[in-house]
């Protein structure tokens, strides 16, 4: 039995760890996507959005350092019961994602692992299970060390991970998962192969025939009955095909058009980047124009890519603007603003605009 339950206990709090540990090195991607499950169109909560950092925050460090505690078992009751209440969200979430087909990617491993939502809800159920299996059989959890250095550790661990995600909400991801991480050709990132699996889909014809609406494949050719009366017709998707990591990837603006391709092939090129413009402070629009100035007086090419572009913008930057996605620009770089330097397409640096000098 005990070995048993040390397998699980092992298992749970890796996983727990691991998990903690991919969202902890980019905690404003959690962010993104708990704002997505606070949206209207899914869980209906949007007073909880402005929140989304915060609330980011405190799950994933739950996370990790119940998956430490657990590891080290430090106070494995409390533990335990603390993962079972924080287990039955993340089954609430993916169940609700999986069933409706909402928020398709829950970041539940960050972007360094990705599954689909019934992947993730499955996985969900069996950590539930092995949890409360651990929960009634935690006689048998013992602390690896001493008192004094179990307590240590479990609590230095803690802290450190608070310290990595400040400061990595101030800067940038101390790992790159991402399309766009430094190394990563843009152009590479959208070719999609020759022999890539390509999309399947079916259509459905719905036709009254002698007075009842049936329902016909393409190849029955309902169309061909006498007297058959056309109702609907609905197309469902057998297989999405392959997708490559850069798919939604554009730069344009009503003075130039698009110039996304002229772009990447330019031999260095600075990309200022924000998604959500109306929220760069005053700080940061100073520190960017210095920038954006010193690179230019060393006749660097600078553009900025923005979600959204009007004359105040325009009146505030010191560099010509293009819309980009905004889910694109969060994908890009998690600073608001950042800067991506590119040679060729591809992503030779990255900044937050703390960083820059």
């Amino acid at each position: 039995m005990k070995y048993i339950v040390q397998f699980i206990r092992f298992t749970v709090a890796l996983t727990f760890i691991f998990s903690g540990f991919v969202k902890m090195i980019d905690p404003v991607g959690t962010q993104i996507k708990m704002a997505e499950y606070f949206s209207e169109d899914v869980l209906n909560l949007p007073f909880l959005t402005p929140w989304a950092l915060e609330i980011s925050v405190m799950l994933i460090l739950l996370e990790f350092v119940l998956g430490v505690w657990l590891l080290i078992g430090y106070k494995p009751g409390f533990s335990l019961k603390a993962l079972t209440v924080l287990i039955t969200i993340f089954l609430f979430l993916t169940g609700y994602s999986a069933l409706y087909n909402k928020v398709t990617d829950c970041g539940c491993f960050g972007d360094a692992v990705k599954l689909s939502n019934w992947e993730t809800f499955y996985k969900n159920i069996v950590l539930f299970v092995f949890i409360l299996y651990l929960l009634f059989n935690q006689k048998y959890i013992k602390a690896l060390w001493g008192r004094k250095v179990t307590t240590g550790t479990a609590y230095s661990l803690s802290l450190t991970a608070l310290l990595l995600m400040i400061y990595t909400i101030r800067h940038l991801p101390l790992i790159d998962f991402r399309p766009y991480a430094v190394g990563k050709n843009i152009n590479e990132g959208m070719r999609i192969p020759d022999d890539a699996p390509k999309a399947r889909f079916k259509e459905i014809w719905y036709y009254k025939v002698n007075g009842k609406i049936k329902e016909f494949g393409t190849d029955e050719a309902p169309w061909n009955i006498k007297g058959a009366e056309f109702i609907d017709r609905k197309t469902i998707t057998l297989s999405e095909g392959y997708t490559p990591p850069i798919h939604d990837f554009s730069i344009e603006n009503e003075t130039d058009g698009d110039i996304t391709q002229s772009v990447l092939k330019v031999p260095e090129i600075y990309l200022i980047i924000s998604a959500n413009p109306s929220g760069i402070s005053r700080k940061a629009k100073h520190k960017v124009n210095m920038y954006a100035k010193k690179l230019q007086k060393e006749n660097k090419q600078v553009i900025g890519l923005f979600s959204v572009i009007d004359e105040n913008l325009k009146n505030d930057f010191d560099f010509p603007l293009y819309l980009t996605d905004a889910t694109t620009l969060k994908t890009m770089i998690r600073s608001n603003p950042g800067v991506i330097k590119l040679n060729t397409g591809t992503v030779v640096e990255k900044k937050a605009w703390r960083d820059l000098d």
